[in-house]
């Protein structure tokens, strides 16, 4: 049956109906925001501005936290004005923009994870050519390689969501667009969809956690003939990016990998790579990170400096010399 698609908006349900607890989300929510801003841009800043953008680590790094940065101000920002809204609606156009953003810098993050993996394999198992093979014009090739797999993931997605044709039903029990989701509003039938949709963000993010995996599983093997003190000083170099693939990596595989339905669970396992872990991952790689600390405490000293000199050339000015 040839369908013709009627539907110029969608209905996003959010988080709850109950008003005392959408009120509790958006001052949560609008807090979790501001500190992701301030968390990722300081994080940029403080390696653009110092020696340790020359370091791969670090590089990866600052991208990293611009992709986080990107990714969530795809979805967070809408979220928390819907909170406070009567009526949460999106567009058919922002919905297919937000859902072909979101998978874009989404794809991008996990393609920097597993580039910074391939960094600390190579810094622990092939630690004398290290300078040689993580050199700039390498790291480069590695953030356009992601910023190109990104694309495809997204685009892949896009497609898949943008010719399925809806003439019913409008709700997204969602609060933002994604795949999954619009495949339940669609009037066809869409078990095949569901299957391209797996094999592209179920298979992909598997496939990439499993390198992730493998890449870990031999730096363990390779630090058993360590030293204690060199093991704990190469695992800790790890630890911080261990700790993010997991935060990330566990909910994108319970909602992804399965069979393409929603579940009422999803809503909140996705609040986990959306915010919790954008908000986060500043935090994990600067609090334990003693060069971190010190590029933001030198970031800080400048500032300070700065305002001093502004102030004294201010004072200078209202009060010249007699």
């Amino acid at each position: 049956m040839d369908y013709r698609n009627n539907v110029t908006e969608f209905i996003l349900l959010g988080l709850s109906q109950t008003k005392d607890v959408e009120v509790i989300c958006f001052l949560l929510f609008l807090i979790c925001y501001i500190a992701i801003l301030f968390g990722n841009v300081l994080v940029m800043i403080s390696i653009t501005c110092s020696h340790l953008i020359n370091q791969p680590m670090y590089f990866f790094l600052s991208y990293l936290s611009l992709s986080d940065l990107c990714y969530t101000s795809t979805v967070t920002p809408k979220l928390i004005i819907d909170l406070l809204a009567t009526r949460k609606s999106i567009s058919y156009n922002c919905c297919m923009t937000q859902l072909f953003t979101m998978h874009f810098f989404g794809g991008i993050e996990v393609f920097i994870l597993t580039g910074m993996a391939y960094d600390r394999y190579v810094a622990i198992c092939k630690p004398l050519h290290y300078s040689v093979i993580m050199n700039r014009q390498r790291c480069d090739a590695l953030i356009a390689a992601s910023c190109a797999g990104g694309f495809l993931h997204s685009f892949g997605q896009f497609l898949l969501a943008i010719f399925l044709p809806y003439c019913g039903p409008n709700e997204i029990d969602h609060y933002f667009c994604d795949v999954y989701p619009l495949l339940k509003l669609a009037c066809t039938d869409t078990s095949k969809i569901g299957f391209l949709v797996i094999a592209n963000s179920g298979l992909m993010g598997l496939v990439t956690f499993m390198v992730l995996l493998i890449s870990y599983a031999v730096i363990l093997y390779t630090v058993r003939s360590y030293s204690a003190v060199n093991r704990r000083r190469a695992l800790s170099t790890c630890s911080s990016h261990i700790t993010v693939v997991v935060l990330f990596f566990a909910p994108l595989l319970f909602i992804y990998i399965r069979p393409a339905t929603t579940l009422p669970e999803d809503k909140v396992f996705a609040l986990f790579y959306t915010i919790i872990a954008p908000m986060l991952n500043p935090l994990i790689y600067t609090l334990r990170n003693m060069e971190m600390k010190n590029a933001i405490k030198q970031l800080w000293k400048h500032v300070r400096r700065n305002e001093e000199s502004k102030l004294k050339g201010t004072t200078a000015f209202h009060h010249p010399a007699s």
